[in-house]
């Protein structure tokens, strides 16, 4: 018998890349050595839908910044709070303490002038009425130096290049007020560190051009930074609010605590000191930050850089100790995604663990494992942290009146000639895909994002079906025997019925209690028995723990419920 060779000359481990998404790059005219995607059924079970170049190395941007923010989650807890704490040495006799008041800070990178009320309340709980000695700062948590700004660019006076500090204090931002039709400018904060100079020129011109927005020069040729005004303003604009890193948080934070007394009717007769504490210094209380949860969500959403780089730091110093480094940051990080099973293969170099960066670099495949894992671990509630489409964060614009609103969740990055997108996509009937698009290319800026927007939309419209994978191997299929003709008609109709039966098959749902490393115990099966729900243990992996199945979602919902309240807080629903 002859037989016919087929060759197939893909290499093994590639996919192929459906019709609809090689039509949408030909149409960018991006490129395909510029491009990684890596498009998957949600969770590490998840069929691969469409990959390109998912190994290939990356300019990450911002996306890197889910990599801190879900180490923290897996390292800390969704409900970890920062903490600043305050201390006395001395002695307090009739409100007056004979002594220093110390505050030492671990790094929250919420800390800013509103909470100055609560903390003033709280010295003054203590029954201190006035400070006799100075007010001593603790930054010692972080080793981080002395720079204000990274200088990662021609803005080092931009927020997003805020260096970290284990004292931050309204995020090492200075605002000044300008209000055109008062002729002032003003603090916002009280705030002795830096001084304001006011040359502007006011004029009855209508506020537009360069008439609508003050010229600001700033000056570090001394030790206390100048902001310098001047130009032209027009009389009629409203009030305008510029806002600049250039001096300590630390400073800041004295100043403005010292003010806030002042405000309460308390008095500090000393100066700022920096140094540890004491051991013989008494603490007074701890104060605490919003839930880590909000926070990461801030990171995220706002593509905040400073709060990742707090991160990172926090997350040295909670695993190898302090003072933290941005080296034992990193390992940090590497460390507690590989440990959970969360890291996936390829280079990977976090740099600051925000993205703001040339030297940080991974592909799209290890970011998308990343995802994965958090997915099948946290589900809705760790998706909720990213920018929702149409909704918040950095997509609430891009995806404003299109089909992907509230159907993405995801984390966006851009640098020059850098544009990438990575998250999760639900199309129209509830499937869940994880989605990385990379794009590092001279063209990234608009046709990147709009590359990225158009695979997005054809996901969500469901056109989207898992890749058959292909086999670097010669295939040798023999000569058919010849056949009666309607023997070859009744096959091809029952492989028909098969194929319809499977499509039509019902989905059920379950309530995903959690994932294991290991085999869960009898000990903890039994609880689950224990309140008569029906489970499955499902091993790939990990070990699923699944209660159900139900027909109905809102049965699983009600179940959900219970579950949440007498085993797992961070159950959640799930389709099969």
């Amino acid at each position: 018998m002859r037989s016919i060779l087929l060759f197939f000359v893909l290499s093994v481990g590639l996919f192929a890349l459906p019709q609809a998404i090689n039509e949408q790059i030909r149409k960018s005219g991006i490129s395909k050595k510029d491009i990684s995607i890596y498009i998957k059924e949600a969770g590490a079970r998840g069929k691969v839908v469409a990959s390109l170049n998912a190994e290939k190395t990356r300019s990450p941007a911002s996306v890197i910044k889910v990599l801190t923010t879900y180490a923290a989650v897996l390292k800390l807890g969704f409900n970890y709070r920062w903490q600043t704490k305050f201390y006395t040495t001395g002695r307090l006799k009739n409100g007056v303490l004979h002594g220093d008041l110390l505050i030492k800070g671990f790094g929250d990178p919420t800390l800013n002038s509103k909470d100055l009320t609560k903390i003033v309340s709280y010295i003054r709980a203590e029954g201190i009425r006035k400070v006799q000695g100075n007010i001593v700062i603790d930054r010692s948590y972080f080793k981080v130096g002395n720079r204000d700004s990274s200088g990662f660019d021609e803005n080092p006076y931009s927020a997003y290049n805020a260096m970290p500090d284990a004292m931050m204090f309204n995020e090492r931002i200075s605002t000044v007020c300008v209000t055109p039709n008062k002729k002032s400018v003003t603090k916002k904060h009280a705030d002795h560190s830096y001084t304001v100079v006011n040359n502007l020129q006011y004029v009855n011109k209508s506020c537009r051009g360069k008439y609508s927005w003050p010229r600001v020069k700033i000056d570090k040729s001394t030790s206390t930074p100048k902001v310098i005004f001047h130009g032209k303003i027009s009389k009629r604009c409203g009030k305008r609010n510029i806002c600049k890193v250039l001096t300590k948080p630390y400073k800041s934070f004295y100043y403005a605590l010292k003010e806030k007394m002042k405000e309460e009717g308390m008095s500090v007769s000393g100066h700022m000191k920096l140094q540890k504490i004491p051991q013989n210094a008494t603490e007074l209380f701890t104060y605490y930050s919003d839930s880590l949860e909000k926070i990461i969500s801030k990171t995220a959403k706002k593509s905040n850089n400073l709060y990742a780089r707090q991160l990172l730091l926090l997350l040295g110093a909670k695993t190898y100790g302090a003072p933290a480094t941005l080296q034992k940051g990193r390992d940090a990080i590497v460390k507690i995604l590989s440990s959970k099973g969360a890291l996936g293969t390829g280079v990977l170099r976090l740099d600051n663990g925000s993205g703001l960066s040339r030297v940080a670099k991974m592909n799209a495949k290890l970011l998308a494992t990343m995802y994965d894992h958090a997915y099948d671990k946290y589900g809705q509630r760790w998706m909720n942290t990213l920018s929702i489409a149409g909704v918040d964060g950095t997509i609430k614009r891009r995806f404003r009146g299109t089909v992907v609103r509230n159907r993405a969740w995801m984390k966006t990055g851009t640098l020059r000639r850098v544009k990438n997108i990575g998250g999760y996509v639900k199309n129209r009937a509830g499937k869940r895909y994880t989605v990385v698009i990379l794009v590092n290319s001279t063209k990234a800026k608009y046709r990147g994002a709009k590359l990225q927007n158009e695979i997005i939309k054809w996901l969500v419209n469901g056109a989207a079906k898992p890749s058959v994978r292909s086999k670097s191997k010669m295939i040798v299929v023999p000569k058919a025997k010849k056949t009666k003709h309607t023997a070859v008609k009744k096959t091809t109709k029952s492989v028909k019925k098969r194929s319809v039966k499977k499509a039509t098959s019902k989905q059920y749902y379950y309530v995903q209690i959690g994932s294991f490393k290991l085999k869960p115990s009898k000990k903890y099966l039994s609880k689950i028995s224990r309140l008569g729900l029906p489970y499955k243990v499902e091993k790939t992996n990990i070990y699923k723990v699944l209660i159900g199945p139900y027909k109905k979602e809102s049965t699983a919902r009600k179940v959900l419920l219970k579950v949440k309240q007498k085993l797992n807080k961070s159950a959640f629903i799930s389709k099969q």
